[in-house]
């Protein structure tokens, strides 16, 4: 991976994302279910708040960065928080 100059952490974040996709896809075949609504007034799948979780997790670390500096792992933290609770509620 040298000619694409990555790190390890480059390659730990796309390996959890793949690695989530494809348990998403299992957990989609295996156990099937159907769109429910939440507070966003949309149906939602397990995949749907998936990437609302990513997408919304991308805009809080970029934000941290602006806002705050280099302490991500306390991004992390909030990044957890809001992927509980998008599962949880939307």
């Amino acid at each position: 991976m040298d000619w694409m100059a990555w790190t390890w952490p480059t390659a730990a974040f796309f390996g959890t994302i793949a690695t989530l996709l494809v348990i998403f896809t299992v957990l989609a075949i295996r156990f099937p279910e159907t769109p429910r609504m939440g507070v966003l007034r949309i149906e939602t799948t397990r995949g749907d708040r998936l990437f609302i979780t990513l997408l919304g997790s991308a805009f809080i670390n970029l934000a941290w960065l602006g806002l705050v500096g280099t302490a991500q792992p306390w991004a992390m933290a909030v990044c957890l928080v809001y992927a509980a609770a998008v599962f949880r509620w939307v």
